[in-house]
């Protein structure tokens, strides 16, 4: 049985995919241009860049380590089992949405420990992480248990969160190739090259 209870119940997938867009484009328009720049900052500066998230919000965080690999940027998914340990001169990116997720904040924590500077992706401010993070950049969409003032959406759960993360990611890569006078025909001898 479908939990949507939007008026766009039965709509049709033209309306229902304008009114996703225009979420997005409420969405991004909220985001703070100065939090953007002190995470062009926070990413430029770090010797080592760790990437963390789970579920879709950890999708859209695993794309940006890729692309930040692409540009030259010294990254590692912090899942992976090959992740060294993190020191003082990285930088820890972490997707929260809902600002406090219990084992991410046990990450969370353990990095400040070691002293590493913190960047957390966040649609609430106020919440755990976001509010103790040297940077945070406040993604302001509908997010799975999280509350606030939002940009509402008729999609499930976190789904406009993750997908306006998605989109200030790609941007970000944008923003960092130009600011490390990169073109596009840089970025491709360093994907992968055994798919």
């Amino acid at each position: 049985m479908s939990t949507v209870t939007s008026s766009f119940h039965g709509a049709d997938f033209h309306s229902q995919a304008a009114t996703i867009v225009a979420e997005l484009a409420g969405t991004v328009a909220r985001i703070d241009s100065g939090e953007i720049e002190r995470t062009i900052e926070a990413l430029l500066a770090a010797d080592t860049v760790f990437v963390i998230g789970v579920g879709r919000e950890g999708l859209a965080a695993r794309g940006f380590a890729m692309r930040l690999a692409h540009l030259g940027l010294t990254v590692h998914w912090a899942w992976d089992d090959t992740t060294p340990a993190v020191t003082a001169e990285d930088l820890l990116v972490m997707v929260n949405g809902p600002g406090t997720i219990g084992h991410l904040d046990y990450v969370f924590d353990r990095v400040r420990e070691v002293g590493a500077t913190t960047l957390v992706v966040s649609a609430i401010a106020s919440a755990r992480t976001p509010a103790l993070a040297d940077v945070a950049l406040i993604v302001p969409a509908t997010v799975y248990r999280g509350e606030g003032d939002l940009v509402s959406s008729i999609q499930p759960m976190g789904s406009l969160f993750e997908q306006a993360t998605q989109l200030v990611f790609d941007t970000l890569v944008l923003q960092l190739a130009e600011r490390l006078g990169l073109a596009f025909a840089d970025l491709a001898p360093r994907h992968r090259n055994f798919e």
